[in-house]
């Protein structure tokens, strides 16, 4: 039998976002706030991350367990109720939740529902990387814990596939836990070296080998050559989806690029009461980057609480190839904070469009190198142009002015 409970807000998720935005609303006095966290342990991926940096400029010595810890531990000081191994499983109605933790089942119902679900690596399955299934195939996040919460033997030779900063910190991991790592491997023809260890740029994983436990794997050049790399671990980095399935099971509209929840500059779902922060809205963006995003958000979460009515859904904000995708993504109110724009391949000094209905809203180019593993802030102010009524505002970018690609 389900036990019912009330409360104020109620944020699904213990991560950075999370756990920032409860302990702002809990100190501006938004009432109960209540956080659920399906692990045991609140403070999302950085309590894997045993790499420094987690501090900023102000404490670049901080580890991501510490940054756990001390994010946790500010929002129950604040007053905020951090439950951890409860599982939110489904929705009751708009703003109720159906929980299970090892106390039983329940239903909460709130004023406002919080999404901050994070974001998960695409395992080997998802990528469609064909061959036998063999043990020693692992994502980053599974590397982590296997080395830092389990003690665990995780070979002795290594390929990581990816070439980006998480990389870079998986080929940290596997060098304390005294494997080799023989290559990194990026499809991408630029990526971030890490002195000592091979790049292979434009190539391509095709297939696993081995049976019982991983002994190579089969890799093809853009211009044809193949080989194989003999290995016994190989790390699957990056390609980070948002956990999205609470939000898919509450009817929220989804973005086509980012494949997270459709949101405006407040943080606002397609569903009244709902709202959506940090790596749960576009896969994995810094620490800092999400928790930002969390602590921004208590102020809309702060004006539903008081009453104001759920504002009509503006129109799209979509993305055209090479860009991946933008968030926030839908144009309800005026931007007040920096968009987030990744592009899926290395453009210099790109020039970058906003379009609606035929209409030129925005030009700039960017005197930088836009890499696909970090994101690009656009200042907001174009948006002031923008017509609430009408159709999607498309952005574009090319280094050859002229380009043209269909939306994504």
């Amino acid at each position: 039998m389900s036990h019912d409970r009330v409360v104020d807000v109620l944020v699904i998720g213990a991560g950075p976002a999370g756990l920032a935005l409860a302990t702002r609303l809990a100190s501006a006095g938004a009432g109960h706030v209540e956080v659920l966290e399906r692990e045991q342990d609140a403070g999302g991926v950085p309590r894997h991350c045993h790499h420094g940096g987690f501090g900023g400029p102000v404490r670049p010595w901080l580890t991501g367990p510490a940054y756990a810890r001390r994010a946790a531990q500010a929002a129950t000081a604040a007053g905020a109720t951090v439950r951890t191994g409860v599982s939110a499983t489904g929705w009751a109605g708009p703003l109720t939740l159906e929980t299970t933790s090892p106390a039983g089942l329940e239903r909460i119902t709130a004023r406002a529902v919080v999404l901050a679900t994070g974001a998960r690596e695409r395992p080997r399955s998802a990528r469609l990387v064909p061959g036998s299934r063999p043990a020693g195939v692992l994502t980053t996040g599974e590397l982590q814990q296997s080395v830092h919460l389990y003690g665990q033997d995780i070979g002795r030779r290594a390929v990581v596939v990816g070439a980006e900063p998480v990389s870079r910190h998986a080929v940290r991991t596997l060098r304390r836990a005294g494997a080799e790592v023989v290559a990194t491997v990026t499809e991408h023809p630029r990526g971030a070296a890490v002195p000592g260890v091979p790049l292979l740029t434009a190539t391509t994983v095709v297939e696993l080998r081995g049976r019982g436990r991983l002994s190579g794997v089969a890799v093809r050049h853009a211009d044809g050559r193949t080989g194989v790399l003999a290995c016994d671990t190989v790390v699957f980095t990056g390609d980070w989806i948002p956990d999205h399935e609470l939000a898919r099971r509450a009817g929220i509209t989804m973005d086509p690029g980012t494949r997270g929840p459709a949101v405006d500059a407040s943080f606002r779902t397609s569903v009244p009461g709902v709202f959506a922060v940090g790596n749960a809205l576009h896969g994995v963006e810094r620490a800092a980057t999400a928790a930002a995003e969390g602590a921004a958000a208590a102020v809309p979460v702060l004006t539903r609480l008081s009453g104001a009515p759920w504002p009509e859904v503006g129109p799209p904000l979509l993305v055209r190839a090479p860009l991946l995708w933008v968030a926030p993504n839908r144009l309800t109110d005026l931007v007040g904070r920096p968009l987030l724009l990744r592009s899926g391949e290395l453009l210099t000094a790109p020039v970058l469009t906003a379009a609606q209905d035929g209409r030129l809203l925005w030009r700039r180019r960017f005197p930088v190198r836009v890499n696909p593993s970090r994101s690009l802030r656009l200042a907001p102010g174009w948006t002031d142009r923008v017509d609430r009524s009408g159709g999607p505002v498309v952005l574009g970018a090319s280094d050859r002015p002229g380009r043209s690609d269909r939306p994504r």
